[in-house]
């Protein structure tokens, strides 16, 4: 299903200033989605950890996946992925796609969620008919965290106890879907 011809979403043409969005709650309390791939081929895992905000003058959404999961060799082919967000009933299957690699399972069989296909640029990505908010981005930078960076090495120690540190992705909010 094309996200264009979606009934029950609505682009956000205005700012996106005019979302009523809550990073704290979006990201580290209901958590999202992180999807790229297109038709012939996706994978989506569940994140809280994220940021939202401004950098080089544009709408950024940044996310951070390990080097084992398996979105991230779809992320990393990809121009663009996707950040979808979900109202509070869907925290078992975010839970489910969170704790499932899609290389052992179809994710959206399991859960009961809709793949549905958003075009940018000729190019087609993933997201989800049950989205409550899907953003759409364009891939700009791609950074691995270093354990020489850290500053406070609690952070280190505490959640790179492997030394699996994660990949950041900012993405450019290149476009914005609200449920209607």
């Amino acid at each position: 299903m094309k996200m264009s011809s979606f009934n029950g979403f609505k682009e956000v043409t205005e700012k996106l200033d005019a979302i009523d969005f809550n990073p704290y709650k979006k990201i580290g309390k209901e958590w999202f989605l992180v999807t790229a791939g297109d038709e012939s081929g996706w994978n989506t895992m569940t994140a809280s950890w994220g940021f939202a905000g401004v950098m080089w003058g544009k709408n950024t959404f940044t996310t951070v996946i390990r080097p084992q999961r398996y979105t991230k060799e779809f992320i990393d082919k990809a121009e663009y992925f996707t950040i979808s967000f979900f109202k509070e009933g869907y925290k078992k299957a975010l839970s489910f796609c969170g704790s499932h690699s899609g290389r052992d399972c179809d994710k959206a069989k399991e859960t009961g969620l809709t793949p549905v296909f958003v075009s940018e640029n000729g190019v087609e990505v993933t997201a989800f008919a049950e989205a409550d908010m899907v953003l759409v981005c364009k891939k700009a930078y791609v950074q691995e965290m270093k354990p020489e960076c850290f500053v406070d090495t609690e952070n280190d120690e505490k959640w790179y106890s492997d030394k699996d540190y994660h990949y950041q992705y900012i993405g450019e909010i290149v476009k914005a879907f609200v449920k209607e």
